[in-house]
């Protein structure tokens, strides 16, 4: 990994959401392959940051299932999934998402709608790129909507089941080099679901979500024919 200026002056916090970025970017642009081994004292050098930053933000990564942490071994990065490990993402996500869209729904707020209005607005302008850098705030944007509405839901216990899946992460990475190649049909697919937190429709909002996430897993499948 480059070499940075020192980041010693800044706050806990922000040097681990600043090792967090630079673990991610080279997560999914590949320059950490699968498999390789992640060393804490290394990554903290290469940062010129402590290790207890880098610690946390391993720590939140492995909860995406970017990297994992071996007995003993200390961190690796996970293997990329195949197409069938990323369609049953998506299932796992048809089982979750359409129950937080209709328990948010039920429960929106105007508050809550210009959020999520705002994150459709903020798909629209974001650079789709083929790289992290490029298709980061876009992403974080789609990120931003799918979770809104996990903890808009209520349910604590579905919000943590919906955590522990990596959102949309894992699409990401699986496809980077591509950039995003769909970002006119998921920013129709989640005006579908405001649409429907609008007109107060909770069911409306459970069908929109379950169409959105057969339209990712479609996409994704196709995609990965297209570009093996």
């Amino acid at each position: 990994m480059p070499a940075h200026p020192p980041r010693r002056a800044l706050n806990r916090q922000v040097l681990a959401d600043y090792v967090h970025e630079e673990l991610m970017a080279s997560l999914i642009d590949g320059r950490l392959e699968a498999g390789a081994s992640l060393s804490i004292d290394g990554i903290a050098r290469d940062l010129e940051v402590s290790p207890t930053p880098v610690r946390e933000a391993l720590a939140r990564l492995e909860h995406t299932g970017m990297v994992r942490r071996i007995a003993l071994k200390g961190y690796r990065v996970a293997p990329l999934f195949t197409p069938l490990e990323l369609s049953q993402l998506v299932d796992a996500r048809l089982v979750i998402e359409p129950v937080n869209a209709e328990l948010a729904c039920a429960r929106s707020t105007p508050e809550l709608f210009d959020e999520l209005q705002h994150t459709i607005e903020q798909l629209r302008t974001a650079p789709t790129g083929a790289s992290y850098a490029e298709f980061r705030d876009y992403w974080k944007a789609d990120e931003d909507f799918h979770r809104l509405i996990a903890e808009h839901a209520g349910n604590p216990f579905i919000l943590n089941a919906y955590k522990t899946l990596g959102g949309q992460v894992q699409r990401f990475r699986f496809f980077a080099g591509l950039g995003v190649t769909d970002a006119d049909t998921a920013i129709e697919e989640h005006t579908a679901i405001l649409k429907a937190f609008a007109a107060g429709n909770p069911a409306a909002a459970r069908e929109a979500m379950i169409a959105h996430l057969n339209g990712v897993k479609e996409r994704s499948i196709l995609d990965s024919v297209e570009h093996p």
